[in-house]
């Protein structure tokens, strides 16, 4: 390992990226001679190869996924080093990967738009996916934290509580139940569901909802791709949905989309920030948790204002 240095380690990488020689020597600026001899430096280190030759190009052996994996794991640490020296120095710069449940989507701009106004040298990157997309963000180091309903099971992580997350039962305004108050479980049960993709947060939620129902989450309702889609859906009419407060702020207040009040509704869940146990917390990471648990919930969408008025 004492021979080894950063140049062997981005070689591996390079190679692994690319997945031939040729390739790889020119992302890196070498010559291809260059790069095998680099190659072969690693491979005599720990007398493995660490690929296989093929005439599709370079495959990796176990023992190269096992050396990029580390390789990975030093950029990674590089990189927060070069924050802390920042930090250290009094420079408030660094950079945060933030990855976001779809959900999020709707008030995580306006946090990062308030947060990188205090802090406008800190780089910020936005990943939106669903639950299952987040959590294997997660899983690969591909992003630093996560904005999530329920905080993932499948990795090690720490989360913290930084908001309410209500979920509410929508229909159309002409649906005959706009006007009923206290609605039963049984009685919504009835009702043809607009539902998010297995996994999803609020899919699970509905589920658990549910499951004391006789045999109504064995047929739950129609599968959608997304909250905007299952939104459009219900105000076109085709049915009704539970869904986050936090998406429907806009529909709401405009008249076209409306809460039903169903008995154990809304469903109040919590907005957690999730980060990995085995990642090292940068600076940046550090602040921007800091103002979420701070300031985080006073930019969630108000929801006191969207439930039915009992007074009427």
């Amino acid at each position: 390992m004492r021979n080894l240095t950063l140049k062997h380690f981005k070689t591996v990488q390079a190679i692994i990226m690319c997945g031939k020689i040729v390739s790889a020597a020119k992302m890196l600026g070498l010559s291809p001679p260059a790069l095998t001899i680099q190659l072969r430096q690693v491979e005599e280190e720990f007398q493995l190869a660490l690929f296989d030759r093929t005439s599709d190009g370079m495959r990796p052996t176990a023992a190269g996924l096992a050396f990029v994996e580390t390789a990975q794991a030093i950029d990674e640490h590089l990189g927060l080093l070069e924050d802390k020296m920042d930090a250290i120095k009094g420079v408030r710069t660094g950079s945060l990967r933030l990855g976001v449940v779809s959900t999020a989507k709707y008030f995580a701009p306006r946090l990062m738009a308030a947060f990188m106004k205090d802090h406008p040298d800190i780089d910020m990157r936005l990943a939106i996916g669903n639950r299952a997309q987040t959590i294997d963000n997660l899983r690969n180091h591909d992003i630093d934290i996560a904005l999530m309903g329920r905080p993932a099971k499948e990795v090690p992580v720490r989360a913290s509580v930084f908001g309410d997350h209500p979920l509410v039962i929508i229909a159309p305004p002409d649906h005959p139940l706009v006007a009923a108050r206290d609605i039963s479980k049984e009685r919504i049960a009835e009702e043809h569901f607009l539902i998010r993709e297995p996994g999803s947060g609020t899919r699970i939620s509905l589920e658990i909802f549910l499951s004391d129902v006789p045999g109504r989450i064995d047929d739950l309702g129609v599968e959608m791709a997304s909250n905007e889609t299952i939104k459009q859906a219900v105000m076109a009419g085709l049915g009704i949905a539970f869904i986050s407060a936090h998406t429907i702020a806009a529909e709401t207040e405009a008249g076209r989309l409306v809460i039903l009040d169903v008995v154990g509704m809304p469903i109040r869940r919590q907005w957690f920030s999730v980060m990995r146990t085995d990642h090292a917390i940068s600076p940046a990471m550090a602040t921007f948790n800091d103002f979420l648990m701070r300031k985080g919930a006073t930019y969630l969408p108000l929801f006191g204002k969207l439930y039915p008025d009992k007074a009427g």
